[in-house]
Parts: structure tokens; sequence; C-alpha cells
């Protein structure tokens, strides 16, 4: 324990050095606190600013989804590529191993599945404090603007937020598309600036035509839907077009699981993303890997 015997004469204090006040690099989140950032930052790489999220909660709608009918063989491999995992509680106890220190987005809603006409349904479908008990880094509340469910789910959405700032946990709102939903520029503008407006730090929705508006019109980090799946050269041309437009990253899982070789695949979404690789090249890289796995 240190004693006033052994304390040495303080003499560095960078007099010709002015303090400088930094501004953290995610967009919108100047104001949260140090926990916060910190849980961001693993999200977002700093190098980058970006982040690649691999999204494999599939299962809390569709149960076992083509490509993830065992999700420990299918996810370990990837899990080392990915900067984030976005998966439900079950599947993170279950199935993945709590060794690859990578910043887990909890799905946190639930409540509707794919054999409901409707699926705007939902509740919080995780505590908070079991979100703290699993390491949560985020939490993932999925938003039906313009459905039935439209009140419900945006109440579900400001009462995750509230539950996670009290701790630090951001909270990502997901722009849901249902079949009565449209799907253009002019929805997912309004979507992601209502979900950004009520105090989401990340929001999920997907690409569009003028897609650089909808990054433009919402104060917070905007990460793009894979979707169904495309294929390869497809998926990363997507990748390539929303990060050019301004997108901080991309949560894909069907682009990437069922794709013929998932590894090759996430590695060249990765060179997209955060080495400003083309669709070309990424393309290559992607050919490369499968070939050298075959």
């Amino acid at each position: 324990m240190a004693d006033k015997d052994g304390i040495q004469k303080a003499k560095e204090y960078g007099l010709d050095q002015p303090a400088v006040s930094r501004s953290f690099y995610v967009k919108g989140m100047d104001h949260v606190d140090w926990g916060m950032k910190d849980r961001l930052s693993r999200i977002f790489r700093p190098e980058s600013g970006k982040t690649v999220m691999l999204a494999f909660d599939h299962g809390y709608i569709m149960g076992a989804t083509a490509g993830l009918e065992r999700l420990d063989l299918a996810i370990e491999p990837l899990a080392p590529h990915a900067d984030a995992l976005m998966a439900t509680r079950g599947a993170l106890r279950s199935c993945i191993q709590p060794i690859h220190n990578k910043p887990v987005i909890l799905r946190a809603s639930a409540g509707s599945t794919v054999l409901q006409d409707d699926m705007s349904n939902e509740v919080m479908g995780v505590d908070i404090d079991d979100a703290v008990r699993i390491n949560a880094s985020c939490l993932a509340i999925q938003v039906f603007v313009g459905s039935n469910g439209e009140c419900s789910s945006l109440h579900n959405l400001v009462r995750t937020i509230d539950a996670g700032a009290r701790l630090g946990i951001p909270t990502l709102g997901v722009t849901a598309v249902g079949k009565e939903m449209e799907r253009t520029n002019r929805y997912f503008m309004l979507a992601s600036r209502v979900l950004a407006e009520l105090g989401a730090h990340i929001v999920k929705t997907y690409y569009c035509e003028d897609f650089e508006k909808v990054v433009a019109a919402c104060p917070v980090p905007i990460v793009v839907a894979g979707g169904k799946k495309l294929p390869e050269l497809e998926a990363l041309t997507l990748t390539y077009n929303a990060i050019q437009a301004g997108a901080a990253g991309v949560d894909m899982g069907r682009n990437v699981f069922q794709s013929e070789c998932p590894v090759g695949m996430l590695k060249a979404i990765n060179a997209v993303v955060h080495s400003g690789f083309t669709p070309k090249q990424a393309f290559d890289l992607f050919e490369t890997e499968k070939n050298t796995l075959i």
C-alpha cells in the first residue's frame, strides 16, 4: 500500500499541452454516460467507426431456420469474424461458448411467430436483470411502425430504453417490415427517425432508394439489415451501397449462414465495411476463401 514516505514529487503536468476535449466517434452519442460509450465502442470498431453484426436470432419467430438447424455448428466458426453477435438468450446459453469476447446484441422482444398473419403484437421478452447476467452490450427491440401493434411496440421500446439507460446499456430499435407496411424511403425515414427521437441509440433498418436521406434524417447510427438470402455479389453490393450512403454497418444473417461459404462471406463483408473493398474485390476474396476450403 502506498504511504507518504514512498511518494515522489509530482512534476509531469504537461503544461505545454492543453487538455483536449475529444468528441466521441459514434454518431449522436457525445452526451451518453461513459459506460454506454464503452459498450458502443465494443460494437462499433474505433478504427473504422463501423460494425459487422452477425444476426442469428431468427428462431425467435421462425423456429429452426435453414442454415441454423444446429446453432453450435453454424455460429461457432463465424463468431471470431463478427464484431457483434445478435442473438436470443436461449441460443446464447445453450449453444454459444462464452469465450469469443464479442459484444452481444440481445434480442429483447418476443410475442409472435410466422404462424400469425399479424406479427406486430410483441412484448418485452427479457428482464433487464437477465440482460445484465448475460452481459449484454445492447438490447434489441422490434418496432412495428404503421401496423396494428405500433403503440405497444413503441411502448416496449421506450421501456427498454429507460431500463437500459439506468445501467448504461444502449438499445437497438429494429424497424420491422410486415406484410402491410410500405418498403419505401419515405417509410424508412419516418420509422428510423421516430425510433431515434424516442431514445434508441442505434437503429436497424433496410436499404432503399435515396438511402443517404434516411441516414441524414436519423441522428443516431443506422445499421442495415441483410434481409433475405441474395446471391453473394448482390449482398456485397448491398453492403457497399449502404456504407457509401452513410450506414454505420450491417447486420447480416441469412446472407452469411446460408451462403455456400459462410466464413468467406463474413470475411468479404468485413472487407467492404472496414477496409473499403468494392463489391468486385470483396467477391474475389469470397471466391478465394471458398476455393481454399474446398
